[in-house]
């Protein structure tokens, strides 16, 4: 019997690689223009990073990020120049918040929390309020238009807060666009966005405990007076809390996935189209992307 799982096991590992490899080369296929070009723009990026970490090594990239960091934590308002970061890298189609908030932890070590924690919460409120407001026609328009952006909206206006939450704390979408997804559904008020943005702040402090870790590797002198122990301890937990993180987030993210797509009282059809909209927000719709969808199929499934 245990050796028979046991030779079941890769099989088992092999079919579920298979399932997911092929879906996902399915709903790339079924992908616009538009989409498969980001697809490549985001591979192109990740390839480019990973190229420029692997010539210019990363003990001197550390150490450049060591040296700015502290020359931040030396200033008088240090701490005000990061949070305005966090408004930049809040509003799409920027990059960086995970980074910014491993920088606080560069800085300031824990004591970056609080600034790191703040600047995400002021930061994705202000995108929120200013996406709303400037894009207030543009997304009047979309949602007559996208049958999926109107089962995204049934579904949340049905669910509330704990869907929204859900959401939030899920990694997929990133944080930016998160802020602009949720800017666009009418359903979702500021108040319940601001309180929703209060669950990522767990994840936020691990960064800052990773950053804090990672500054005492990074600074050349300080890693030459560390013995080899010091040294593994503090990378195994610099690891281990991004692995935390990760594992965390892939958990929230099925959750969510799950209680989209058995919501009691809202239609099977629709709770597949909302899980698609969540899916696509990367693309920045409807308040950055543009598409047209027919609404034959939600107008069916809402008969």
């Amino acid at each position: 019997m245990a050796a028979d799982r046991t030779q079941s096991f890769p099989r088992l590992l092999v079919v579920r690689m298979k399932h997911y490899g092929g879906g996902a080369l399915e709903r790339y296929r079924n992908l616009s223009t538009h989409s498969k070009l980001f697809v490549w723009g985001t591979l192109c990026l990740y390839l480019a990073l990973g190229s420029f970490i692997i010539i210019v090594g990363p003990d001197r990239i550390g150490q450049t990020l060591y040296n700015f960091a502290q020359k931040i934590s030396h200033y008088p308002y240090g701490w005000l120049i990061l949070t305005s970061l966090f408004f930049i890298v809040s509003f799409p189609p920027a990059v960086g918040h995970t980074t910014l908030v491993t920088l606080c932890g560069y800085a300031y070590g824990m004591k970056g929390f609080p600034i790191a924690a703040s600047g995400s919460l002021l930061g994705s409120a202000f995108t929120f309020v200013v996406l709303r407001l400037l894009f207030r026609r543009r997304l009047r328009k979309w949602t007559q238009s996208s049958e999926k952006w109107q089962a995204l909206e049934t579904v949340i206006a049905a669910k509330g807060l704990p869907l929204i939450m859900l959401i939030r704390a899920s990694p997929f979408p990133p944080w930016v666009y998160s802020n602009a997804l949720f800017a666009s559904i009418h359903s979702v008020a500021l108040w319940q966005f601001f309180l929703a943005t209060f669950v990522v702040f767990p994840k936020i402090a691990i960064f800052v405990f990773v950053g804090s870790r990672l500054a005492s590797l990074s600074d050349g002198e300080q890693r030459s007076h560390m013995d080899t122990t010091t040294k593994i301890l503090n990378i195994s937990i610099s690891v281990g809390g991004v692995l935390v993180a990760a594992v965390a987030s892939w958990i929230i993210y099925r959750l969510m996935k799950k209680e989209i797509l058995h919501l009691q009282g809202v239609p099977p059809e629709i709770d597949e189209l909302a899980a698609e909209a969540i899916e696509e927000a990367e693309e920045g719709a409807p308040l950055l992307g543009h598409h047209s969808e027919s609404r034959a199929r939600y107008d069916a499934s809402s008969a």
